[in-house]
């Protein structure tokens, strides 16, 4: 088990605001969330249930099941809402929402790819703008994934096998899928202690194919953030790096927590190449949850 955490990005913070001018703080979602990932998908549902069924202080407020509904860009995850009730301590955070992502480690190989081809081709797939091509591929893996989990295709896909790789297939030539994932091998350099990390300062800089890791001690933690909120105050708006403040108990389990912040894409090329060789089951037969499907080797 890898446990890791990340600060919110105040530019993501702040697009969301300016994206919705209505919008407020108290009202955003996500301004507080977890993430779980899963091997198999029925931890992703006993872990829902576990949820719905524990009787904690903060309120339920909605929950959208993104597996068994996915979006129409593809996007497929397990989503509880709840607002914060704070203690006397922790009042001023109360009324805040706070999001929960469960998902398996086949859709999170979704995301994480969605993000580093973004990242890569200057486009923001991962909020649905960009190449119509890209967008149609990612949708399409989507359902791909969906038969291996044996849960419902996305929207205005292919449900028969054939169609779906066949399409698959194609734009996986015309964009050169296989050879966009392959060249997303950037050189790290790593600053800092080598004993006893617990905070790191992850600088991608996909143009010049370059992560910059900067390592500190748990008695740190005021030094890294004052240096979080200078680099990213000093990132331009225009500029594709992406800057984060994370915290987990050692290098190894960075990269295993967050791989899109190493344009870590294997696990999805993995997949093209399974759903290629038609190792796929036919989408419009899922109509049950595969409780125990391994992922690909």
């Amino acid at each position: 088990m890898t446990l890791a955490q990340r600060s919110k990005r105040l530019e993501s913070i702040h697009k969301k605001l300016v994206d919705k001018p209505t919008m407020r703080m108290t009202q955003m979602q996500d301004i507080a969330g977890c993430r779980a990932v899963f091997l198999r998908l029925n931890s992703v549902y006993r872990l829902v249930q576990g949820y719905k069924a524990s009787k904690f202080d903060h309120k339920f407020r909605s929950e959208k099941d993104y597996i068994n509904q996915p979006k129409a860009d593809g996007y497929r995850c397990y989503h509880l809402v709840y607002e914060y009730c704070g203690t006397t301590d922790t009042s001023a955070y109360t009324g805040l929402r706070v999001e929960v992502q469960i998902r398996t480690q086949m859709q999170h190989a979704w995301a994480t790819a969605v993000e580093a081809v973004g990242i890569f081709t200057k486009q923001a797939l991962k909020s649905n703008q960009g190449d119509e091509d890209w967008l149609r591929f990612f949708a399409l893996m989507g359902s791909a994934i969906a038969a291996i989990e044996k849960t419902t295709p996305v929207p205005g896909t292919p449900t028969a096998k054939k169609a779906l790789i066949a399409e698959i297939d194609a734009l996986t030539h015309k964009l050169h899928v296989k050879e966009m994932l392959q060249v997303y091998n950037a050189t790290i350099t790593t600053l800092g202690s080598a004993k006893d990390e617990k905070y790191f300062i992850v600088e991608v800089d996909p143009e010049a194919l370059k992560i910059t890791v900067r390592r500190y001690k748990a008695k740190q933690s005021e030094e890294a953030n004052k240096l979080y909120t200078e680099l990213e105050s000093q990132l331009p708006d225009s500029s594709p790096n992406q800057i984060v403040l994370v915290s987990v108990d050692n290098i190894n389990a960075l990269k295993r927590a967050y791989p899109n912040y190493f344009l870590d894409t294997n696990l999805f090329s993995r997949l093209v190449d399974r759903v290629l060789k038609g190792d796929i089951p036919d989408p419009i037969l899922q109509a049950s949850l595969a409780l125990d499907e391994p992922l690909p080797t």
